[in-house]
């Protein structure tokens, strides 16, 4: 009688044991590569400072909303999975998609050759125009004007390339911000005396902002946004698949048209 309660207990515990142990597999199977249902989520990062490509709308709430954010949605319809967006500092994007901490990079990010060493882009999807944002009353009307002053980019961006490469022929000393909005905010307050954005993010502070006007880039770069993933990763040709056939379906010329806009 003893043996046979002794069994029981003993199948009894087994079945205990191999319960927790699928559970514990369960719950170690988590992280920015999981099914949600039958559908794969990835964790998308973006710099959310970046209007009308990534940017959020406080009068309207809290969701991150924009050109970008918008087309990696049809591009997650299209390859079959979420894309779950989360807004971090820019220079800290591709650092993070190293470390595995996210899976893709869509924050109106141009490859260059730093950046292509340690991660892989997809084809382009928009190409844009840069210029030098001032405030109207500097006196400041072209490159050469920049002589003096303090021009502000932001950290880690094409920007900041351009910024030194006017610093090469103009005595004009450039200063990294984390982001976008600092570089205004510290015009108007005349601790910058200009600004180097791409021209339709410009074109929305120049909407907003009647003291500010704005003029190309002298030496225009090829300039064009690409999609980043980690090195080697199969997502590259999925997503290029993805954005040929949106391109061909006309979902990213709607896209533009709904947008973006060039500054006049």
């Amino acid at each position: 009688m003893k043996n046979k309660l002794f069994m029981v207990m003993l199948v009894l515990v087994i079945g205990v044991l191999a319960a927790c142990g699928t559970k514990d597999n369960n719950a170690s199977d988590t992280g920015s590569n999981t099914d949600t249902g039958n559908k794969q989520v990835l964790k998308v990062g973006t710099s959310a400072d970046y209007a009308p490509f990534e940017y959020v709308d406080a009068a309207k709430g809290e969701e991150i909303i924009g050109f970008d954010i918008d087309l990696i949605k049809l591009v997650g319809e299209k390859i079959g999975v979420d894309m779950q967006v989360q807004d971090m500092d820019f220079n800290s994007l591709v650092p993070a998609l190293q470390a595995g901490k996210i899976d893709v990079v869509i924050s109106g990010m141009t490859p260059n050759p730093d950046r292509e060493k340690v991660v892989d882009f997809s084809d382009q999807y928009n190409e844009t125009e840069q210029v030098i944002i001032v405030k109207k009353d500097s006196g400041i009307k072209k490159e050469a004007d920049l002589a003096g002053k303090k021009i502000g980019v932001q950290t880690a961006s094409i920007q900041e390339n351009l910024g030194n490469d006017i610093a090469k022929k103009v005595d004009v000393a450039v200063e990294g911000r984390t982001r976008i909005p600092e570089i205004i905010q510290d015009m108007m307050s005349k601790r910058l005396d200009a600004g180097i954005l791409e021209g339709g993010v410009a074109k929305g502070y120049l909407k907003t902002n009647d003291q500010l006007e704005a003029f190309p880039v002298e030496e225009q770069p090829e300039d064009f946004k690409a999609i980043a993933v980690p090195k080697g990763s199969d997502l590259k040709d999925k997503i290029n698949k993805a954005l040929k056939e949106l391109a061909e379906e006309g979902k990213i010329q709607e896209l533009e048209e709904k947008w973006l806009e060039k500054v006049e």
